[in-house]
């Protein structure tokens, strides 16, 4: 038999059961193979065979083809296509399975079937379509297209597998007509309706009935711009539906839009097809909106962290000047996290040759903010790292061509770099990213760095950037900072009104003196954000668990144990009276003892003890040097984990006093003029797990060495910093003299060439402390021991270690 295409169409045919979709005559399907029959007839019929016969195959529709070779064969459908096998494609990952692309011939009947090797064997006209009168048409153009037209135009428009069917079991040509031409005309009165909707509402976020497999259906909605669906569902529709139900924020949401209309558009067989639709199944699950419902059981909660957590990590919140230099500019503001960045590409951004590539931050950043003259924070610049894909220090040192700021406005002791002129035009004006590929001009950016120190920041990205250090805060300060601002933010997280809890600025520099010592106030908060949730539990406990406490018992522990079991609280016992204030001796209780005590002069008790100011990241922090001697062979040990430039200072110190011994009066153990002669000294700075470096601790180790060998107290209010020549400048003065305040000291001495940075000075601290601005060593022990430090009449003290401003 033959085809109406006159391919001539063999007697037995293997099958191929599918319940996949139907094939009609005329119109070309993919089909999967993965049953054990269907996989052995791809393997021996059209692998192994070259003939043109043996690539036509019968198609059997809406019969599934069992698992297993041994089960039997299930009822067939017994209308079929016969078609040519036009591609084959197979993996074996993750089990073996191939697809057919396959185009219908003709239809046949099955008369006969042989279990065995599943071949149809039909009987004499059994081809349905190649005998008799349509036959001897075959050859006009018209006639055989006629034939065809049912089926094909059944193939195309938007029908179910059941419509197919019935096309499929139309025998005649007339039925044919008359099962194909009513899905037409359904399709087409659909489309005439989005047609006219379209021209009446132009709006593309409009919804219109839509058009969906087997008619219209009412109050189904769907996008102006949704495509046509998959026949077995549509998974951009159904991720559509995520989208909408995801309550996501604005700027997420038409992004979600976007990449849904590329999606609608794109064939499956495209490898961006799977990355579009993981990107837009990450958004919709995504937490945008959805939380659980809070626990207020008290007491559960606590039992269960108590057995969760020995202890628990707080959160720490902070502030930042770049938004407020943003919202006072009137621009937009994004922050770009560095640190451990270590890829310039998260700068310069990926080529689009590559899998995944993406924008670099800058780019990223600027389509986020909608505009090209925001304000961008680069976060923690200082820590940028460096690796085999490239340096993204040096992939900034294009974007930031001027004199760009740097700095941390949230913390004091970090330095904020700001350019006086924002960007340099005549170079970052075209900013090439790689994945744009285009310049872009930068010129209209306000960046703003962050770091904690100048150091590791690289001199040619620093060279671009006008360094302002923030210092760190008066104690006056932080009882200003906290009373404005960290109050009111604890008190509304927490819950709780001034009418409730009162702290007073008593108790606020009580925190601030004695349960921290920074820089700036972050501990601070956290402080007072424990008290809050001190008296914010007791605030939510049942009345009748209320007792009369005084305000020194609302520790987290007193308030918190419940009643005894079996005892009953007694009735109409009154919560405490609000405002609750909180005085030093609640502040013990909620927080446990102090941290900090005013220990200068409880250590400054012995000899061979001085008090040295140092400069860390963090801030100024006071440094004790402490030195004892043994008998021994004049040795000198160096303690305290110290760098190159304290252990020179220490052996230059002892040199001096060495030199000096007889003018200052100065022995060993044994009383003889040499201090080491028999003696061994062991130098040692506390704290000796943090290393330690720098040479202003020169004067503070001569003075600590002069105090031991002398035997005299060095004056437990005096704190120092200097080299021991005292002819250069030291750094850091502001936020050291701050550290010798906050530790209650009375006298700094500093070298005289520093004495211009104390106009730097709040003007408190200039009048609580008294200034001594040395010019030599002399000088110094005069200052750093009560009644001065007298020298022998008449003997000349050695000048070649010491040296005048």
């Amino acid at each position: 038999m033959a085809s109406g295409d006159g391919i001539r169409i063999p007697s037995r045919l293997p099958l191929l059961l599918t319940h996949e979709g139907v094939l009609l005559p005329g119109s070309t399907v993919r089909l999967s193979v993965d049953s054990p029959r269907n996989m052995q007839l791809v393997g021996q019929r059209l692998l192994k065979r070259s003939s043109l016969k043996s690539t036509i195959i019968g198609v059997i529709p809406n019969t599934r083809d069992p698992e297993h070779d041994s089960d039997d064969l299930p009822t067939l459908h017994k209308i079929g296509t016969a078609g040519m096998a036009v591609q084959v494609v197979g993996s074996n990952w993750p089990k073996p399975h191939y697809t057919l692309l396959i185009t219908g011939l003709c239809r046949f009947r099955v008369e006969q079937l042989d279990k065995l090797e599943q071949y149809t064997a039909p009987e004499a006209g059994g081809a349905l379509e190649a005998g008799g009168e349509l036959q001897e048409l075959s050859s006009n153009f018209y006639q055989a297209a006629l034939q065809t037209l049912p089926d094909v135009v059944a193939s195309m428009i938007r029908t179910s597998n059941q419509e197919k069917l019935q096309v499929l079991d139309a025998v005649s040509l007339e039925e044919r007509f008359r099962k194909a031409l009513p899905l037409l005309t359904r399709q087409i009165e659909g489309l005439r309706l989005l047609q006219k909707t379209r021209r009446a509402s132009p709006d593309n976020e409009k919804r219109v009935l839509s058009v969906r497999k087997g008619g219209v259906f009412p109050g189904r909605q769907f996008g102006l711009d949704e495509e046509d669906e998959d026949e077995d569902g549509d998974e951009a529709a159904a991720l559509e539906r995520k989208v909408l139900g995801a309550n996501m924020p604005e700027a997420a949401h038409k992004v979600c839009l976007k990449e849904l209309k590329r999606l609608k558009k794109m064939p499956q067989s495209m490898p961006e097809y799977a990355l579009t639709r993981n990107y837009l199944e990450l958004m919709v699950e995504l937490p945008w909106s959805r939380s659980t419902k809070d626990c207020l059981d008290i007491h559960a909660a606590r039992t269960l962290l108590d057995n969760d957590h020995y202890a628990m990590d707080k959160l720490k919140r902070r502030t930042s000047v770049g938004r407020s230099i943003a919202r006072t500019l009137g621009r937009e503001f994004q922050r770009i996290a560095l640190g451990g960045v270590c890829d310039q590409s998260d700068i310069r951004g990926h080529r689009r040759t590559y899998v995944g590539s993406m924008p670099g931050r800058i780019i990223n950043g600027l389509k986020t903010v909608g505009v090209n003259n925001p304000v961008f924070l680069l976060d923690e610049v200082d820590k940028l790292g460096k690796s085999l894909q490239g340096d993204p220090a040096a992939a900034l040192l294009e974007p930031l061509c001027g004199r760009n700021p740097v700095g941390n406005p949230s913390s004091p002791v970090r330095s904020a770099l700001c350019p006086p002129q924002v960007l340099d035009p005549e170079q970052n004006h075209s900013f090439t990213d790689h994945y744009l590929n285009v310049a872009f001009d930068l010129s209209q950016v306000l960046f703003i760095a962050t770091a904690n120190t100048t150091a590791t920041i690289p001199p040619a990205l620093l060279d671009r950037m006008e360094v302002l250090q923030v210092p760190g805060y008066t104690q006056e300060e932080k009882v200003e900072i906290a009373q404005r601002h960290l109050i009111p933010t604890q008190l509304e997280q927490h819950g709780l009104t001034p009418q409730q809890l009162h702290l007073p600025p008593d108790s606020t520099q009580h925190i601030a003196c004695r349960y921290t010592r920074e820089a700036g106030v972050r501990s601070l908060e956290r402080k007072i954000g424990a008290v809050c949730r001190a008296v914010a539990e007791a605030a939510v406990r049942p009345r009748g668990a209320f007792r009369a406490v005084s305000v020194s018992e609302l520790s987290s522990e007193t308030a918190s144990a419940p009643p005894p079991d079996g005892a009953t609280p007694p009735d109409g016992a009154p919560p405490p009276e609000l405002p609750i204030v909180i005085d030093p001796a609640a502040l013990r209780d909620i927080l446990g003892p102090p941290l900090f005590e005013l220990e200068v002069s409880e250590r400054l008790t012995l000899p061979g003890v001085a008090l040295g100011l140092a400069w860390t990241p963090l801030g100024g922090e006071i440094m004790f040097v402490e030195a004892s001697r043994t008998e021994g062979e004049g040795q000198l040990t160096l303690t305290g984990q110290l760098g190159d430039v304290m252990k020179e200072s220490a052996h230059l110190a002892i040199s001096w006093l060495r030199a000096n011994a007889k003018t200052y009066q100065l022995t060993n153990m044994a009383g003889s003029p040499d201090p080491l002669e028999g003696t061994d000294i062991h130098l040692h700075f506390p704290a000796g797990a943090v290393t330690k470096d720098g040479p202003s601790a020169g004067v503070t180790i001569v003075t600590c060495l002069a105090s031991l060998f002398s035997g005299r107290l060095v004056r437990s209010d005096v704190a120092l910093t200097g080299e021991i020549t005292l002819r250069g400048l030291v750094g850091g003065i502001r936020d050291k003299v701050l550290a010798a305040h906050r530790a209650g000291v009375k006298r700094v001495v500093i070298p005289r060439r520093n004495q211009q940075d104390l106009d730097e000075l709040p003007a408190n601290v200039r009048a609580d402390l008294d200034f001594v601005a040395a010019g030599n060593l002399d000088e110094v022990l005069n200052a750093s021991f009560d009644g001065g430090f007298p020298t022998v009449t008449g003997v000349q003290a050695v000048h070649g270690l010491s040296s005048k401003l």
